[in-house]
């Protein structure tokens, strides 16, 4: 393991100590109100009533229910996050350079809740179109939604940089929003199927189409309550002015972002690879089964249960994080607890259909292990856009989240790409009982294939650089700068 200490500036260097100045943190702190938090949390909650619903059904809705191939479904995937890598860091450097009354990020959650909702709606209906037309709507709907979500969550994400200073307080903040992200979960995985059987009476294309209508209209109030209840404090120093090369630059030569970067593009290969395999896994592997003192029980309940029951686990990794994150630092605790979720992942791949109680207990160890993962993640990336400041003297938050939110789509990509591409190769045929070789691959891209790259993502935290007493430093040094210069 590399020393924390390297790859830090060496005295004179912008981001050294000014003078002699020495500020006490606790003394600076900016503590949130819990109306602040809770606030701030529900727009995740908002955002992941989509992640959630892209991670676990949008292949299989594609594939089962639109009528795409798998491999053409895995093609769009792709092909839809070259754009992406262009319009992410945009929408960064665009949400670092607006000023309005209302600060940079919050008015962005205003202006754009209504059109996120209704995107989200018109890519979960199924036009009566041609194979190629709807290939072609697919295309269109989809690449608008994920555009849609890059101009809510960009600000969104950078605005948790810049409500408080406080590197702890920010870690509490990241709880808050995952606690409530999870919660939404807990009603996609609940409440998606379930809408869409009610809706659709036997129609699963009008079933998705009114379940995602009733889903959006929350996510688009969700998001107008986040606006409402929360305020940016934390701001660029006085007179910075910088070009988009420059903001590029300094991205790039942001080690500790490089490294969490890298960690994301893993992490969420291996969530959207598990997550979305794990509906095919139950359809067509584990199937409907007698239940010990519940009696038959169908897929579709084995399935919600599941998920329920993982989520669950989940939050209650969520509420230990930030105790977890005092006592190991936040860097070795994502490490760890993704290398965890990605060893008991691979042990699915050795149980048999009838294993349900086994399904179970690595369903929980898994998902408990991702609670903390999930929410230090974005506490590392603030971290790292006051590490930026601190080093170079100039702040990007936005333009740090933004880098941020493309390394986590572009790992949705790959995620989900791969699912799809790998089923191709195995032979999965939709709406169909398996070929041997088909349910093999079921199990892999459930288990083995996700297993490996959470062990890639663990390998790159092992070497991030900004330790606890590290980051100490840093926001003391950035406080006393703001203090100087009349900025807090």
């Amino acid at each position: 393991m590399q020393d924390e200490s390297q790859g830090l500036p060496p005295d004179g260097d912008a981001g050294y100590r000014l003078g002699k100045t020495a500020v006490d943190v606790q003394a600076v702190s900016q503590k949130l109100s819990l109306v602040e938090k809770v606030g701030f949390s529900l727009g995740d909650a908002a955002s992941n009533i989509f992640f959630q619903t892209f991670i676990l059904f949008i292949t299989i809705f594609y594939t089962d229910v639109f009528g795409l191939s798998a491999g053409s479904v895995g093609l769009m995937f792709l092909i839809t996050k070259i754009w992406d890598a262009v319009n992410d860091p945009m929408m960064g450097m665009i949400a670092d350079r607006t000023e309005t009354r209302w600060g940079k990020f919050r008015p962005y959650l205003l202006w754009f809740a209504i059109p996120f909702g209704v995107l989200g709606v018109l890519t979960f209906t199924t036009p009566d179109f041609s194979p190629t037309g709807k290939l072609i709507y697919a295309y269109v709907t989809y690449t608008l939604l994920m555009m849609a979500y890059t101009v809510v969550n960009v600000p969104y994400s950078a605005l948790m940089g810049v409500m408080t200073a406080d590197s702890n307080e920010r870690t509490v903040l990241s709880s808050f929003r995952f606690f409530a992200a999870f919660f939404a979960t807990l009603l996609v995985q609940y409440s998606v199927l379930r809408m869409v059987e009610w809706f659709g009476r036997g129609n699963a294309a009008v079933g998705w189409q009114w379940a995602m209508t009733v889903l959006s209209a929350l996510a688009v109030v969700l998001l107008f309550v986040t606006f409402a209840t929360t305020k940016e404090r934390v701001h660029p120093p006085k007179g910075q002015k910088t070009s988009l090369k420059q903001d590029l630059a300094d991205l790039l030569t942001n080690r500790p972002w490089v490294l969490i970067g890298s960690a994301t593009v893993f992490q969420l290969i291996y969530i959207c690879m598990r997550g979305g395999a794990i509906a095919y896994y139950f359809k067509y592997f584990v199937k409907g089964q007698e239940i010990l003192w519940f009696g038959p029980v169908s897929y579709e309940k084995l399935l919600s249960t599941y998920l329920v029951a993982g989520t669950a686990a989940t939050i209650l990794g969520v509420l230990l994080t930030t105790r977890i994150s005092r006592i190991m630092g936040k860097s070795i605790a994502y490490a760890l607890f993704l290398g965890v979720a990605g060893a008991s992942s691979g042990a699915v791949y050795f149980l048999g259909p009838q294993n349900v109680v086994v399904m179970f207990v690595l369903q929980i160890i898994t998902s408990f292990s991702v609670g903390p993962v999930s929410v230090l993640q974005w506490s590392i990336y603030t971290d790292a856009a006051d590490y930026g400041e601190w080093k170079k003297g100039r702040r990007a938050t936005a333009l740090v989240m933004s880098a941020s939110l493309f390394a986590l789509k572009l790992g949705i990509a790959l995620g989900v790409s791969a699912l799809a591409w790998i089923l191709e190769a195995y032979g999965f045929a939709a709406n169909q009982e398996q070929t041997a070789t088909g349910l093999q691959g079921i199990r892999m891209v459930m288990s083995i294939y996700p297993a490996i790259f959470a062990f890639l993502g663990m390998i790159f935290m092992f070497f991030y650089p900004l330790n606890k007493s590290r980051m100490a430093q840093v926001e003391a040094e950035l406080i006393g700068r703001r203090k100087q210069s009349g900025e807090c």
